[in-house]
């Protein structure tokens, strides 16, 4: 963790006193640690406490010192604008490990609300999160805390805990804070993803084709987006410069990305060949219509009484063309939509299309949801992955890509820190981390 940047987040729960413990053991791998307290987290341990553990001043409130003075490493030091606290923490932050998560902080974080500095923080930053849910039995297991959990597992939160045992009210089961060890190990684990592809170039296919019949129908598919999306804005969070191709959709899609829109397969083709050589990862998730009508009506077709017959012609194969003219070093990954045989059928397409690797999946089991299972097939193994979100299931697939061979390009993280102060530098004579 050296050079790195740690938020710790804690909330007025019985569990506040083992953070302390947390913020040792984050320094001790050689990260640094900046405390944000809610108001009820100091009814359990003093902000004294936390400033000493992290040798930096604890964000308490949003009414507090706007320019206070942190000890940091270069890198953080120089995303610190030195004007507003809140929004200064949350740009310094590399993670931010909110330990422990109150069933009311984890509302808040997925309904974006933000009266506190806590909450402001993790609103402001990019910084991946980790969340560390601590509260009694029933509180853990009501739908609502379980729909927030399930929320914040789908935008890209790692959640850890909550553990089972002895809980604070005399009940027994899930609700105990994690152990530190596990917390750690989460933090560092979100912290290698972050550069885990640092420097390359990611394309996605996403979405959906249309392919007209007349002026106003289409022959198109249930296909939502919400994969093709989901792996953009993991590989964007990973450090990569990433490129989406999408058709028409039924989600936003991630900022931070460069989008471009096509509709019809011929388009999607045109415009995936056109940037797949500079990609050094390609991530074909779009569902590209198989056949096209061979004309399309200038005119909207009209009820006869009678049947009526399309005639259908194949579209371009985008992905085997891709795969027909990839270069050294890149890696190709294609999805295979099957009801049976699947397989058999994803382990012909890897050979076909020259692909590393094919994520099989069912339309029973993530077509057009928010959920999904698949099984990650590849020439001599496959694994099955649980049904969990689809950015869990992206995040599943990159950290597969990077095994096969996407190695990011990134400076040495410096090991050396050096003091900030989010007004202005300091005089070196001062010893860092000290308030003027």
């Amino acid at each position: 963790m050296d050079g790195r940047t740690v938020v710790v987040g804690v909330s007025g729960g019985i569990a506040a006193y083992k953070s302390c413990e947390l913020v040792r053991r984050l320094r001790d791998r050689g990260a640094a640690v900046i405390v944000v307290m809610t108001s009820a987290a100091t009814e359990f341990v003093t902000p004294l406490t936390f400033q000493v553990l992290s040798g930096n001043p604890v964000v308490r409130d949003l009414w507090g010192n706007q320019r206070p003075r942190f000890d940091l490493p270069p890198a953080a030091a120089r995303r610190i604008k030195g004007r507003v606290e809140h929004v200064d923490v949350a740009g310094a932050a590399d993670c931010i490990v909110v330990a422990p998560a109150t069933a009311d902080l984890m509302a808040r974080l997925v309904h974006g609300e933000a009266p506190d500095a806590l909450t402001a923080v993790a609103l402001a930053s990019r910084a991946p999160l980790v969340v560390c849910p601590a509260m009694d039995l029933e509180m853990w297991l009501h739908p609502s805390t379980q729909a927030n959990a399930q929320a914040l597992r789908a935008r890209g939160a790692t959640l850890v805990g909550p553990e089972s045992g002895s809980l604070a009210s005399g009940l027994e089961g899930p609700g105990r804070l994690a152990e530190v060890g596990a917390i750690v190990a989460a933090a560092e684990k979100v912290l290698e993803r972050r550069a885990g592809l640092a420097g390359l170039r990611v394309l996605v296919g996403a979405g959906r084709t249309e392919e007209p019949l007349d002026p106003v129908r289409v022959l198109t598919n249930r296909s939502s987006g919400r994969m093709g999306f989901a792996l953009a804005a993991a590989a964007r969070d990973r450090g990569a410069a990433v490129t989406v191709v999408a058709g028409p959709v039924s989600v936003d899609p991630p900022h931070g990305v460069e989008l471009v829109r096509v509709s019809a397969a011929a388009e999607m083709e045109k415009a995936m060949l056109e940037r797949a050589p500079r990609a050094d990862v390609v991530l074909m998730a779009a569902a590209v219509a198989d056949f096209r009508p061979a004309r399309a009506r200038g005119e909207k077709l009209k009820r006869a009484g009678g049947p009526l017959t399309l005639d259908l012609e194949p579209t371009a194969d985008i992905l085997a063309r891709i795969g027909a003219r990839r270069r050294p070093g890149q890696v190709l990954v294609g999805f295979a939509l099957e009801t049976s045989r699947g397989l058999a059928r994803a382990r012909a397409k890897l050979a076909e299309k020259r692909l590393d690797l094919v994520v099989l999946n069912s339309p029973a089991l993530g077509l057009g949801g928010e959920t999904t299972q698949v099984t990650l097939v590849e020439p001599r193994s496959q694994g099955r992955l649980p049904l969990q979100s689809k950015r869990e299931t992206a995040e599943a697939i990159l950290d597969r890509v990077i095994e096969l061979g996407a190695a990011p390009r990134r400076r040495a993280v410096p090991r050396r820190r050096a003091p900030a102060r989010a007004a202005a530098r300091r005089p070196r004579k001062r010893r860092a981390g000290r308030r003027a």
